[in-house]
C-alpha cells in the first residue's frame, strides 16, 4: 500500500498500521489514551482493558507495529500520563460527564477498576511500564522528559500533592538517529563571567597533587553564542501549559509541546505520524513546521474535528 500523505486514517491503529509500507515515515509524534480513565465510545478503543498489564500489552503491539513502519535513523516521542488504582465505588464511579460539559465528545469518566496487582490508591507507573515493555521489544530508551505543566488540572484530594506533570519518552529504532540538536537549544542564563579553565573536584586542586587546572582551547566560554545570544541545550524539563480546545477533546496537548519534538525529530519536509491523532495537533504543527503528517484515529468524529483544524489552518 501506498501512504496518502497528509491524511489522517480512520480505524484501528494497529490495523491500518499494517497495512502500511516498511520505513515509510521519519517520526512519531503521539498521545495514547489514559489507562482507565474515559469511555471514548469507540468500539475497539485502547485504555478500557481489564488490567494496566493488558493496555500495556495492546500498545507495545501498536508501537512495535510504529517501529516497523518508521525509518532506521528515526526517533518517537510519547507522551504519557500515569493513572491510580481504585476500589470500583465512590463519589466518580457512575459514568459522569467531564469537565468541558459545553464541549461535544469529550469522553466519559468509567468507573475506577480494581486491580489485581495494585492495592486501592496505588499509583500503577502506567509511563514506566511501556517504556520498559518497548525497551524490552528493541526499542532504544533514550530519554525521559518531564512535562511540568503550570496550570494543573485542580485535584480535591488532601492525602497527596496535586498532579502537575507527564512524561515525555525519546525513544529511537537504531543508536544513531536524526536530531536536529538547534531545535532544543534555549536562550541561557548567562552571568557575565568568560571561564577558560574548567573546575576539577577539590582533590585534584589541592597543591600537593600537582594537577594543574584544565584550560579549555582557544580561550572557550562556558556558554555558547548564536547571533549574540547565550544559548544552552534545552533541559528535559518542560514547562508548557495545557491549553483548553472547546471543539471535542478533552486531553488534547497543547501545540508548543510537540513543536520541539517535531522540530528536532523530524527534517523540513519529511513525515510525522501520529497513531493516537485525536483532535490533530500533531497534523496542525506538521503543517506548520513545513513536515508532512499521516495520522490514525479510531473515533469518526474526531477524525472530522481533526481534519477540520487542519483545513481552517490552511486557510490562514
Amino acid at each position: 500500500m501506498t501512504v496518502e500523505l497528509n491524511k489522517i486514517y480512520c480505524g484501528d491503529s494497529l490495523t491500518v498500521l499494517k497495512s502500511f509500507p516498511h520505513e515509510s515515515v521519519g517520526c512519531i509524534v503521539t498521545s495514547p489514551p489514559y489507562y482507565g480513565l474515559r469511555n471514548y465510545g469507540a468500539e475497539g478503543q485502547i485504555g478500557l482493558e481489564k488490567s494496566p498489564e493488558k493496555f500495556i500489552e495492546h500498545l507495545t503491539e501498536v508501537f512495535m507495529e510504529c517501529h516497523r513502519v518508521l525509518k532506521h535513523d528515526g526517533t518517537m516521542w510519547i507522551v504519557i500520563g500515569d493513572s491510580y488504582a481504585g476500589s470500583g465505588r465512590g463519589k466518580g464511579d457512575i459514568n459522569r460527564k467531564g469537565l468541558q460539559s459545553k464541549a461535544s465528545f469529550t469522553g466519559e469518566f468509567v468507573k475506577p477498576y480494581r486491580i489485581a496487582t495494585c492495592k486501592n490508591k496505588d499509583l500503577i507507573g502506567v509511563p514506566w511500564m511501556l517504556a520498559f515493555s518497548l525497551r524490552e521489544r528493541g526499542w532504544y530508551l533514550r530519554q525521559d522528559i518531564i512535562w511540568h505543566k503550570p496550570n494543573p488540572m485542580p485535584e480535591s484530594i488532601k492525602d497527596r500533592c496535586t498532579k502537575a506533570h507527564e512524561y515525555i519518552f525519546l525513544l529511537s529504532k537504531s543508536p544513531k538517529y536524526y536530531f536536529d540538536h538547534t531545535a532544543l537549544q534555549e536562550p541561557a542564563k548567562y552571568d557575565g563571567r568568560k571561564e577558560n579553565q574548567r573546575k576539577a573536584s577539590k582533590k585534584y586542586l589541592q597543591p600537593d597533587t600537582g594537577a594543574p587546572l584544565q584550560t579549555i582551547s582557544k580561550g572557550g566560554e562556558r556558554w555558547t553564542v548564536v547571533d549574540g545570544i547565550y544559548i544552552r541545550n534545552k533541559r528535559d524539563v518542560w514547562s508548557v501549559p495545557t491549553r483548553a480546545f472547546k471543539g471535542a477533546h478533552f486531553a488534547t496537548f497543547p501545540p508548543d509541546l510537540i513543536r520541539t519534538c517535531i522540530a528536532a525529530g523530524c527534517p523540513h519536509g519529511g513525515v510525522v505520524l501520529d497513531p493516537f491523532m485525536g483532535a490533530g495537533t500533531t497534523a496542525v504543527v506538521a503543517q506548520e513546521l513545513g513536515r508532512n503528517y499521516i495520522g490514525v484515529e479510531l473515533n469518526p468524529q474526531y477524525v472530522g474535528i481533526a481534519q477540520q483544524r487542519v483545513n481552517e489552518k490552511k486557510g490562514r
